[in-house]
């Protein structure tokens, strides 16, 4: 297709030539002879890049420049001109042009100028696309689940987006903390800044305030030039703490001051540097045990736990398993995609996923390498038979040859009841046919809902 040029000016000859020039090295040319002119067909018309003239007879180039932004801030202009100067050329950059000719100026220095504006234009948008598919990715409503709890989830990540609030994000692993912190900061104002991420369990410990804080050269052995830390790499944006529960107990308390004093002291460094940051933190243990065991300070637990948000399992909103399974699919290539039967997805919903949605997303991915454009089913899933299983509404327990704990069927038997009665402890008592304050006092030796 043509690359389509507007190209004004009050020269007739200029534009007889210079399209004609221009139509035969390939380009589409609309032609005005003054701004009013052209701005008129800029309105009409698709244009690519716009070539004009700056001094012209009413409406001048530079203030044509100026109305043309206030409508497309994108579109390419190069200015061509008689009068080349600095103040020229500082004038219409002012002004919005992209590029700055003078007149007398061969055909091949207008088409090198015309392609390095046309290729400049076409990464920005490329650049634009893969920032709002990134964008895109991280909102809410990308976040799969239609359960009461998702809903309740993506409320408090939109909620926690317009404020500047540290976040700590609780949930087993594999629920999708990370993909909730980077929805909030993809929500929030910070978002143009970078989103920073450390696991704080995969760090080693002597390693880690390096990697917070940065070093100066010679702050230790091997440290033979400066560092920047994570915080000052995330400056004006949001630094994601994964894992905050195995910090150790000497870097919980610098992070504390951290956090307090808005400030940050690199190693081997006497002066302390000020951060403007966003700390969102997650974990997937109970950071009150933790602290009732001397493990966690309470001070630094008070000051991320600001705005708690819990992640829950998948075995707790087995609703969203077929929308999950939905979205894996798609997102796979046509070539590898899988359709899952009833009898399989019956499976899946009903299996516990102890890696929650990280597993989930996993067994589709395994499946679509294996059986690439077939059904499933059940027999093919790869997944042990949950202990309590459905089948035509009778509950069926198999005996495995290792044998099987009677604690831990009741406790599968209670949770299951629990659920069909949307955990309404009356009715669930009454299904079970035995007394609630029975039903309470197990529930309560098993561990179930604590």
């Amino acid at each position: 297709m043509d690359k389509s040029l507007l190209l004004i000016d009050d020269d007739p000859n200029l534009l007889r030539v210079t399209s004609f020039q221009l139509e035969q090295a390939g380009y589409q040319v609309h032609c005005a002879s003054d701004a009013a002119q052209g701005l008129e067909i800029f309105k009409q018309k698709s244009i690519d890049l716009i070539l004009t003239d700056i001094n012209m007879p009413g409406m001048t180039g530079l203030e044509l420049i100026k109305t043309i932004r206030q409508n497309d801030p994108a579109v390419p202009v190069i200015v061509i001109t008689a009068y080349g100067s600095l103040d020229n050329a500082i004038k219409t950059t002012q002004s919005g042009a992209s590029d700055y000719l003078t007149k007398p100026f061969s055909i091949e220095a207008l088409t090198f100028a015309i392609e390095k504006n046309l290729r400049i234009r076409h990464l920005d948008m490329e650049n634009e696309e893969l920032r709002r598919q990134l964008f895109d990715k991280y909102l809410p409503e990308n976040i799969i689940g239609q359960s009461g709890a998702m809903k309740q989830v993506m409320s408090l990540i939109e909620k926690s987006a317009r404020s500047d609030a540290n976040v700590l994000i609780l949930g087993e692993s594999g629920t999708g903390k990370e993909l909730v912190a980077r929805a909030i900061h993809h929500l929030s104002k910070r978002r143009p800044a970078r989103f920073i991420a450390v696991n704080c369990a995969s760090i080693p410990r002597e390693l880690m305030e390096s990697e917070l804080f940065g070093h100066t050269r010679g702050a230790f052995t091997g440290a033979v030039r400066d560092k920047t830390g994570k915080f000052e790499a995330a400056e004006g944006g949001t630094l994601f703490l994964d894992e905050i529960g195995d910090l150790d107990p000497d870097l919980q308390g610098k992070l504390l001051r951290v956090l307090q004093d808005r400030e940050i002291q690199r190693i081997g460094e006497n002066r302390n540097r000020p951060i403007d940051v966003r700390v969102l933190t997650a974990t997937h243990r109970n950071l009150e045990k933790a602290i009732a065991a001397g493990r966690f300070r309470q001070d630094l637990y008070y000051r991320i736990n600001v705005l708690p948000l819990t992640i829950p399992p998948l075995r707790q909103r087995r609703e969203d398993i077929p929308l999950l399974v939905s979205h894996f699919i798609q997102k796979l290539e046509r070539s590898r995609r899988i359709r899952i039967t009833d009898e399989a997805m019956r499976k899946l919903v009903h299996c516990d996923w102890p890696g929650n949605v990280r597993e989930l997303e996993n067994l589709i991915e395994r499946l679509s390498i294996l059986y690439a454009g077939q059904p499933i089913t059940a027999g093919q899933l790869p997944l042990s038979d949950p202990i309590v299983a459905e089948s035509g509404g009778q509950l069926i327990l198999p005996f495995p040859e290792e044998g099987i704990g009677l604690n831990e069927i009741e406790k599968k038997v209670i949770e299951e009841a629990l659920k069909r009665n949307q955990y309404n402890q009356s009715r669930t008592a009454a299904f079970l046919k035995i007394p609630r304050h029975v039903l309470l006092y197990r529930m309560k030796k098993l561990g179930i809902g604590q």
